[in-house]
């Protein structure tokens, strides 16, 4: 076998990229089939639904992109045990209940681990851009106050308005609030990109800013 050969070998496993929509498909995917369950079948069957679905779009992530966020994760956890507890004992009060829970859950380790010390979102996207340490402490912080945000907000909408305007809103309200609030973080990082000497610590700027762009809720 040539070189030329061999080098051609080595490229091939790069020449399929994983497709950039794939992510999100897979995380909100699961959210948009329940809303579609529900308006031909109600809440129940739109549970019972979501539950297999979560499980296997967290499956499809293992297996296409190599790896399981820790949000995903935990979010699948509480669709699992709080659908349950809606099947189970017919009160859709649980499902309502759980996204608060989930909100609840991650602005606590973010606010309270910047209290202790530790930058959790350092460690959960530090591969996806790059920020100085006082960056990854303002990020965090602001999304720890957005997580709360969210957590009372799904408590007033479900409990002073109808199920069908709880489901709406949890499609279509959450989902563009938590994209324009991601949105709203790039100057944040654009300003907050690693600082280190000479042109290596340019080009470790320069990527932190084009990585910027890529993040998400």
């Amino acid at each position: 076998m040539t070189d030329r050969e061999t080098t051609s070998t080595r490229e091939q496993p790069d020449a399929q990229p994983t497709p950039s929509g794939l992510k999100p498909l897979l995380e909100f995917g699961p959210l948009l089939i329940f809303f579609a369950v529900y308006a031909f079948a109600g809440i129940f069957a739109a549970t019972a639904a979501f539950i297999p679905v979560t499980l296997a779009a967290l499956a499809a992530e293992r297996i296409l992109l190599g790896k399981v966020g820790i949000l995903p994760l935990v979010t699948a956890v509480f669709v699992v045990v709080f659908g349950g507890l809606t099947l189970l004992l017919a009160d859709e009060t649980f499902i309502k209940v759980k996204p608060t829970l989930v909100y609840l859950l991650f602005a606590a380790v973010a606010l309270v681990g910047l209290a202790f010390n530790w930058v959790v979102w350092k460690q959960l996207f530090g591969e996806v851009f790059q920020l100085t340490d006082l960056g990854w402490r303002k990020m965090q912080f602001r999304w720890g106050c957005f997580f709360l945000a969210l957590a009372i907000l799904n408590e007033i909408v479900w409990r002073s308005l109808s199920t069908d305007a709880w489901v709406t809103f949890k499609v279509f309200g959450v989902l563009p609030l938590t994209f324009i609030f991601a949105l709203a973080q790039v100057p944040l990082i654009q300003r907050h990109p690693p600082v280190e000497s000479g042109a290596n610590g340019n080009n470790s700027a320069t990527n932190g800013q084009n990585r910027s762009s890529s993040f998400r809720s």
